[in-house]
This record gives structure tokens, C-alpha cells and sequence, in this order.
């Protein structure tokens, strides 16, 4: 496993370790798309117990937009499972604190934000099936450019749970037709990082109006010969907390993802 000479700027060879550490120690606040490309990236939404259950039951019931990989006891910042070396509070590059809905704080570390009763759920990223496109020759142009994925609220509603509803969020990469055929065939065997596009083509057919200005992340070209390509993507549930407006709770900053020590290949479906 290689390493990159500066731990504080972490690459395509980075370790999920490095990644972390970096977070951890304030030197990298930016977005994750294309780092320590082999291994897998989560969501991160982080609840009063009160709430988790109707949250698990949400995601269960929309596991294409909200596929766990993890969820930890309360008051428990670690999760073995998906790294050895991980905490949950400062181990992303930057979060978002939220009180009754409204957003308070986007800090590098909520280790004073945290809390005895906070559970923290852990939802793949479609950051993590970009390494399986890449590594077909499918050209992604948010990573060329070094921008954040763009992201779009859709007309497409999730199943509610309790407190939890709201609309699909979406990622889109531009992709010729080609490219998304295969894309189509890849993604499809990663369910628990979203699995296939929900949408390929029209944006206006799943609500989206202007295709130029996502609702989160980083516009990017669409040539002429490309149609745009959307799949599920893990700010859903974000959208569903923002929706629900509990007294608090903390996510990720859009783009900017827990790196965990699963590989991406072992999660390719049979």
C-alpha cells in the first residue's frame, strides 16, 4: 500500500488512513472525489437516539439513495468495522452541524459538538464505484477538472419513515452514450454504493430545471455528444434531515466524505 510523501495532501495512492489523518489533523479540508481511489467512501448523518430508529427504518426503505454500511452504538465515535484507526468526529474533512433544521456550523472536527446520545450512520458514497468507472477507461469530468460531483433535489420521492421524507438527490456525470451503457453495466453489481442510474438523459423528467446550476457541488460541460447521467446519491438523506428539522445533528459537507478501510472491489455483487 503506498503513501503519499505528504500525509497533509493526500492523492489517488493515499491510503483511506492517510485520508483520515490528514482530516484529523487540519491539514486537508477539501473534497474527497478521486482520493485513495481502492478504497470505499461514506456519507455520514449522525442523530439523537431518539431519532434512529425512524432514521434506520428510512434508509432501509430507500436503499438505493441511503445504502448503510454502518451504524454505531450511542455515543460511540468509532466503528471498527469500516477502520481500525477512525473517529467519527474528526476524521472527515468537514461537516455541517444543524439545530432544528437550520445550519450552524460547518466545522473540520465536532469533537465539542459531540454528545452521549449522537448515533452515527455510515451510507455509501457513489465516490467509490468512480474508481470502478475510471478503472474501465470511463473518463469522469468533475475528476479532471478537480471539482466536486454535481448534485440535484429531484421530483423522485423517497418512502418516508416517521419524521424522514423528502426528495431523491442525484449525482450526474456527463457520459456518451457508449460510456454510459457500460457505466450502466458496472454500477449495477454496487449496490451498497448506490447501484445503477436511477435516470439517464432528460433532466427535466425527473424535475431538474436547469441542469447548469446543481443544487450541490460543482457545475461541469456536457458536450454534444454526451447525455447527462444521474444516479442515487447519499445527500438524500441529508435532504430528508433538513426536511425533518430534528433539535440537532451533524452530517458531512457535500464532497467531503469519510474514507473507510473497505475496499471497493469486495463489494462488487456476485
Amino acid at each position: 500500500m503506498s503513501h503519499p510523501t505528504d500525509p497533509l495532501d493526500p492523492d489517488a495512492s493515499s491510503s483511506a488512513l492517510d485520508v483520515r489523518l490528514a482530516a484529523r489533523r487540519g491539514g486537508f479540508t477539501g473534497h474527497t472525489s478521486g482520493l485513495a481511489s481502492e478504497f470505499v467512501q461514506a456519507n455520514l448523518a449522525i442523530l439523537p437516539a431518539a431519532l434512529a430508529a425512524d432514521f434506520r427504518r428510512y434508509c432501509a426503505l430507500n436503499p438505493q439513495a441511503c445504502p448503510l454500511l454502518g451504524v454505531t452504538e450511542p455515543g460511540d465515535a468509532t466503528l471498527a468495522a469500516l477502520g481500525a484507526d477512525l473517529d467519527l468526529r474528526t476524521d472527515v474533512p468537514r461537516y455541517r452541524v444543524w439545530r432544528d433544521g437550520e445550519l450552524v456550523d460547518e466545522p473540520t472536527d465536532v469533537t465539542r459538538w459531540w454528545r452521549d446520545d449522537l448515533v452515527a450512520f455510515v451510507i455509501g458514497c457513489s465516490f467509490s464505484f468512480e474508481h470502478a468507472l475510471l478503472a474501465e477507461g470511463i473518463p469522469l469530468r468533475h475528476v479532471e477538472q478537480g471539482r466536486n460531483v454535481a448534485m440535484y433535489r429531484t421530483s423522485i420521492a423517497t418512502t418516508p419513515a416517521g419524521v424522514f421524507r423528502g426528495p431523491t438527490v442525484v449525482s450526474m456525470r456527463p457520459l456518451t452514450a457508449a460510456d454510459a451503457i457500460r457505466a450502466v453495466q458496472i454500477t449495477s453489481k454496487l449496490p451498497q454504493v448506490h447501484g445503477a442510474p436511477l435516470h439517464l438523459g432528460d433532466p427535466s423528467r425527473i424535475g431538474i430545471g436547469d441542469i447548469a446550476r446543481p443544487d450541490y457541488g460543482d457545475a461541469v460541460d456536457i458536450r454534444d455528444d454526451e447525455l447527462p447521467v444521474f444516479w442515487a446519491c447519499g445527500v438524500t438523506p441529508q435532504s430528508a434531515i433538513a426536511t425533518a428539522r430534528p433539535p440537532f445533528c451533524i452530517t458531512h459537507a457535500p464532497g467531503h466524505m469519510l474514507v473507510t478501510d473497505l475496499l471497493n472491489r469486495d463489494l462488487i455483487a456476485a
